[in-house]
């Protein structure tokens, strides 16, 4: 693939201070005005390089023509990066994908194109909604907007992938939701359906890359075929270690869309960014991952939705605590009550005996802890039901595997052992698609 350079628009900042005048959001905007970090060693006294190709056209770019580049401590999201395509906007009908999280600084991404005189016509919510404020798997109406007036459509529920109708008056759609990295969490199935839509109906799509706060390692089963669901859509590993723009250039160049159908896609990358490199979320994603610990804890605590065992919703340290009303009482209790974002939670207004997990963790995790699950099944006993939504719990492993290997009594260790090999497999394929070091 080579360089495009028909869909890479650079502001000067002279020219863009001039016509735009955007408070110190833009300052920092101009200061990022170069190319996407080359996979390879960053040379912190390296001058800046001005460079036209720091928009991917996955169509055309690979990330090994991409120009090394000075990059500086703080990380810049492909949000913060606007100016590099904003020509490409003039004239155009735009639909955002978007929710809390697409911030331009404290100013949402479409309050930004609004003010910079851009033709937004409608927004497409994901789960949680477009405020993030929605309870996990509860409907998302389309509504209007309060603030500006505009269409706000559900991407959850019955529409989960944009309709034809949806788009006929859209030119141009922009994507810019943050993921956390792991393969249950919607964000990333949502992207699957707007890439597939804007496939079967020409659009372009932009993908606002952003940091991903569990990208520094791989793990977990990869999902088997027969697990395929929106909270499975595609073979990967539990945890992925990939950023939404490499996600996206994965799902196109696998041929992971219905019938294998190709995506006009354009990654705006992030700069100053590794997988290697500890992000910490300005902006929680979802009601229940309030914190950088239970985002950290949230791909090992997860598999618990699909048991008897509690893990905090409905208290003020969702995805930090696991507990039940039958574990032996301990030092540590929590009482789960009705609140914004778990209206209903389990065990509502009952004690759970437990774990508290705050405190536990000093270093970054680089692997899922299944020692949760087998700590939390040796508590509850043989009399007391453990697994009680079997098909939940094999969608989200992705596997019937380690539900069988869990009720056999087999150990962490004996339990990782079997997923190397769809590791190794997946990590080949992984690697394609890598913009970050």
């Amino acid at each position: 693939m080579k360089r495009s350079k028909d869909n890479l628009h650079f502001f000067e900042a002279l020219r863009y201070i001039k016509h735009f005048s955007f408070k110190s959001v833009f300052l920092l905007l101009i200061l990022s005005s170069c190319a996407l970090p080359r996979k390879g060693n960053n040379h912190k006294d390296d001058p800046i390089e001005i460079k036209e190709e720091a928009i991917i056209n996955t169509e055309s770019e690979t990330r090994d023509e991409v120009a090394h580049i000075h990059t500086l401590q703080k990380p810049l999201l492909g949000i913060d990066r606007l100016h590099l395509f904003l020509d490409s906007l003039n004239g155009k009908k735009i639909a955002v994908v978007g929710n809390q999280t697409s911030m331009v600084g404290k100013q949402h991404l479409v309050d930004t194109l609004l003010a910079l005189k851009l033709n937004v016509i409608k927004v497409f919510a994901p789960e949680h909604g477009f405020r993030g404020d929605i309870d996990a798997g509860e409907k998302v109406h389309t509504v209007t907007d309060e603030k500006t007036g505009l269409p706000i459509i559900s991407l959850y529920g019955t529409n989960k992938k944009p309709q034809k109708e949806q788009l006929e008056d859209v030119d141009i759609v922009i994507y810019d939701i943050q993921d956390v990295g792991v393969r249950f969490y919607t964000y990333i199935s949502t992207l699957h359906y707007v890439m597939e839509a804007c496939a079967e109906n020409g659009k372009q799509l932009v993908v606002l890359d952003r940091p991903n706060p569990n990208g520094h390692y791989v793990d977990g089963p990869v999902r088997e075929p027969e697990f395929r669901s929106f909270i499975g859509m595609h073979p990967v590993p539990i945890v992925y270690g990939m950023t939404i723009g490499e996600y996206a250039m994965m799902i196109n160049g696998e041929g992971w869309l219905d019938d294998k159908m190709k995506c006009k896609l354009w990654v705006i990358p992030c700069r100053n960014y590794t997988h290697k490199s500890r992000y910490v979320l300005p902006v929680p994603p979802s009601p229940n991952l309030r914190s950088e610990l239970s985002i950290t804890l949230y791909p090992s605590l997860c598999l618990f939705e699909a048991t008897t065992v509690s893990v905090g919703r409905g208290t003020s340290q969702p995805f930090e605590v696991f507990g039940h009303p039958k574990f032996p009482i301990g030092n540590f209790s929590f009482v789960p009550t009705s609140v914004p974002g778990a209206k209903n939670p389990m065990y509502e207004n009952r004690t759970c005996y437990g774990v508290n997990l705050n405190g536990t963790i000093n270093k970054r995790k680089y692997e899922l802890n299944l020692n949760y699950l087998i700590q939390a099944k040796d508590l509850l006993g043989d009399s007391i039901a453990y697994i009680d939504q079997v098909s939940f719990f094999n969608r989200l492993a992705g596997t019937a595997k380690l539900k069988d290997q869990l009720n056999a009594g087999w150990t962490a260790k004996e339990i990782r052992e079997t997923w190397k090999p769809g590791l190794e497999e997946f990590k080949k394929i992984r690697q394609k698609y890598l913009l970050y070091d």
